[in-house]
């Protein structure tokens, strides 16, 4: 009797253009890129060396897709616009790896031309032939030299656009965030680069030293501790997220930038140590919880907090993060904070309220949101109402940390000037003028022309930028006009 060969239940294997191809057009259509590519590479049963080229040719064809366009429609007469997304994608993908990357061209050419025949039938491969074949031979239009250091803005900000694969809109709301246009080139390069990689110890699981020995076992290269704050470390390689010292809790993916935010709202004032008045603290827009947990690992499990997302799901994971790390005084709560929900408290001592942005500062992570619009006055008003939302919940005395992954002035200085203006018994908090942390360094984190507001750059802090404040409630109402 002949026997049946087992069922395997593993994914069939796909080249990494086909995953890759997938993903993009999941972007295309509104996914997140970290999702979709996540959720594709667990899908298929692929090698490291697969994955990680996968991984390269959807975060860099994201990345370099407005300086794509470019190219390819420069050899086009007709343009792109007329094309179908699977073809567009694929002659992205095509261009990407003839101008960026060290791949073989004639290789990736055939590999177009007969994936788009598969896919789209003989006379569009052809097009596609003739004109990666042009791009092959003739390469990138070559891009607008630099103006001088003296040009109007609009000159450095349509050329810094072209050079950074960058929508223009963005590019000229990033030009008040530096000091020079240099230093802007030097901005846009670095948020065009991947992000590090940093982890926080979790001292709910074991201090410093114990999580450091059990990283430290696990990596080919020892990471690197902050020189200010000792909780954070930077990878150099190795993926220790298998690993016993995740497992553990010993440790978890937090981005020094978020890190950063989160240690603003307890840290020391003018006057000394913070006091914070008795009750719970609150986080308006907790996600998955990165800074939900790190809150409870500085209040050493002391107080309760409540998380709120709109979103469920966010919450779930909240939830498996609060219990690898040992957060036990977590609840969490799915609404949005505007929502007059019955779970929320009437009162809260605290609030961290990180609110949905632009994501203009994690553009490392998000490629995707290069070219896109920023729908600025929708995502500005919904702040607004927020930090209203805010003010009602929280005790007199108490204190609201807002912060942004954004780094662009609508949505933190000119937001907190607003807020600030309609609400009288609101004034900022800023961190001790010796504190370290916040004060220290060449670039420190709360700069000269804000003193009491943390910027986090990545040129300068090699962080995701963040702006975020402390404010202070009035222990009685101050009188307005």
């Amino acid at each position: 009797m002949q026997t049946q060969a087992p069922h395997s239940e593993s994914p069939s294997p796909q080249r990494p253009l086909d995953v890759a191809l997938r993903v993009l057009l999941r972007v295309e259509e509104g996914a997140y890129a970290t999702l979709a590519l996540t959720g594709e590479l667990n899908r298929h049963a692929l090698t490291d060396s697969e994955k990680a080229l996968v991984t390269e040719l959807c975060y860099g064809t994201l990345r370099q897709q407005l300086r794509l366009d470019r190219a390819l429609s420069g050899h086009a007469p007709r343009g792109l616009h007329k094309l179908d997304a699977t073809t567009k994608t694929l002659l992205r993908l095509g261009a990407y790896q003839l101008l960026f990357m060290q791949a073989r061209p004639h290789f990736v050419v055939d590999a177009m031309v007969s994936t788009i025949k598969k896919k789209r039938g003989a006379g569009l491969s052809g097009f596609a032939n003739a004109l990666l074949r042009k791009l092959l031979t003739a390469k990138e239009p070559s891009l607008p030299p630099f103006p001088s250091e003296s040009a109007p803005k609009s000159a450095w900000v349509s050329v810094l656009a072209q050079h950074h694969s960058l929508s223009e809109e963005l590019t000229a709301q990033l030009w008040d965030v530096v000091q020079s246009p240099t230093e802007l080139d030097e901005l846009l390069r670095a948020l065009g680069q991947p992000a590090s990689t940093w982890l926080r110890i979790n001292t709910l699981r074991g201090s410093p030293t114990e999580a450091l020995t059990a990283l430290r076992a696990e990596l080919a290269t020892a990471p690197t501790v902050h020189p200010q704050l000792p909780e954070a470390i930077e990878l150099h390689g190795g993926h220790p997220f298998a690993g016993p010292a995740f497992a553990k809790g010993l440790v978890t993916a937090q981005d020094l930038g978020a890190q950063l935010v989160t240690q603003l709202l307890l840290c020391d004032s003018p006057d000394g140590k913070l006091t914070l008045p008795e009750g719970a603290i609150l986080d308006g827009c907790a996600g998955i919880g990165g800074k939900t947990c790190h809150l409870a690992a500085l209040l050493q499990n002391q107080r309760d907090i409540d998380a709120v997302d709109i979103l469920p799901r966010k919450l779930e994971l909240c939830r498996d993060h609060a219990h690898r790390l040992g957060c036990r005084r977590i609840r969490t709560i799915p609404t949005s904070l505007l929502e007059r929900h019955s779970a929320l408290r009437k009162r809260y001592a605290a609030m961290l309220l990180d609110a949905p942005c632009s994501g203009s500062g994690v553009l490392r992570r998000h490629p995707e949101a290069r070219s896109k619009p920023l729908h600025l006055d929708e995502l500005t008003t919904l702040q607004a109402q927020l930090l209203d939302r805010a003010a009602e919940l929280l005790v007199p005395g108490g204190v609201l940390l807002y912060s942004v992954c954004s780094l662009i002035a609508a949505e933190g200085p000119s937001q907190i000037a607003a807020f600030l203006a309609k609400h009288p018994d609101f004034s900022p908090l800023p961190p001790s003028p010796s504190d370290p942390l916040f004060r220290s360094g060449p670039t420190p984190l709360c700069e000269p022309s804000s003193p009491f507001a943390l910027r986090t750059l990545p040129h300068r802090h090699n962080a995701d930028g963040f702006y975020a404040v402390r404010l202070l409630r009035a222990c009685t109402a101050r009188p307005t006009g």
